[in-house]
């Protein structure tokens, strides 16, 4: 299915059913709920730029163990997102991790390797590069992180094993998870590792401090577009600023950030990132990013 954009209304254009064949791989999205998820609209318009006989769909899905079983048994069942909530729960029926991904405790990507089975996390994959490609270094220097949850967790544990910070400070107001996420970080990674309470007091002591921000919250998120958690009189010029909530394309936070001249990269560049990741694991193709992220950036102007 190829989600388009026609005049003042969205148009999907459903693949021909005789374009399906025996040879056709499949992937999908499973979780609960799904119906909100880009994800179909992003991968079939891929797979048609590249000419792949490839199509994806988005499956509701409550038990997850016999999902996986599915995909075991289907040859042409060749690769699976996973979101809320069976991102944990389906590491247990798995054949391989990447040592990363059990530190971390989720992942979000399946690849079926004939009748193997291969999970791996796209998403702190995809926040580094996005972090990378808009030229801001994170490795040796101060970063902050705003949040102590799923994303959070993946996105610091990717940043310790591969683009260690010279400090990674974690803000959080879910006790326990923050103390879980900053001793997991010290005794799995090494990294200098430190959390606190998200208080006014403590946000502005710690963007003081740091170089690079990582908003990792869904304050901010549609529909709650007016809300951020940093006042724009706490960011610097020496800060650069990315949030993960992509829809807005430009949160709150970022419009803010840009008023006082600080670098910003907007949730868009994480999430079509981790779906490159996602795709080319799939298909062995180089993803066209161009073309995934027009998806992404027309859906959210509908």
């Amino acid at each position: 299915m190829v989600l388009r954009r026609s005049g003042e209304r969205d148009e999907v254009e459903m693949r021909s059913i005789a374009d399906v064949n025996p040879n056709t791989k499949l992937c999908a999205v499973i979780g609960n709920p799904v119906s909100h998820s880009l994800s179909p609209a992003m991968h079939n318009r891929a797979f048609e730029e590249l000419g792949l006989d490839f199509v994806y769909l988005a499956f509701r899905v409550e038990d997850v163990r016999s999902a996986v079983s599915g995909m075991r048994a289907l040859e042409n069942f060749r690769g699976m997102s996973v979101t809320i909530p069976h991102k944990v729960a389906i590491i247990e029926h798995l054949d391989e991790i990447a040592e990363v991904d059990r530190q971390i405790g989720s992942i979000n990507t399946v690849v079926n390797q004939g009748g193997k089975l291969r999970g791996f996390g796209s998403d702190g994959p995809g926040a580094r590069q996005a972090l990378l490609e808009s030229g801001v270094e994170v490795a040796g220097r101060p970063v902050l992180v705003l949040g102590s949850g799923g994303a959070a967790r993946a996105i610091s544990f990717d940043l310790a094993h591969r683009a260690p910070p010279l400090s990674l400070v974690i803000l959080g107001v879910v006790e326990d998870e923050l103390e879980t996420l900053v001793r997991d970080l010290g005794e799995r990674t090494g990294v200098n590792a430190t959390g606190e309470t998200l208080t006014e007091e403590s946000l502005a002591r710690r963007i003081a401090e740091s170089r690079v921000l990582i908003h990792a919250t869904p304050i901010g998120m549609h529909p709650r577009e007016d809300e951020s958690l940093v006042p724009p009189e706490l960011m610097h010029a020496d800060l650069a600023v990315m949030d993960i909530v992509y829809n807005p394309y430009q949160t709150k936070l970022l419009e803010e950030a840009r008023a006082r001249g600080v670098k910003t990269i907007p949730g868009i560049e994480m999430f079509v990132n981790q779906a490159l990741f996602q795709f080319e694991a799939w298909t062995g193709e180089r993803a066209p990013k161009r073309v995934m992220k027009q998806v992404v950036l027309d859906h959210l102007s509908s």
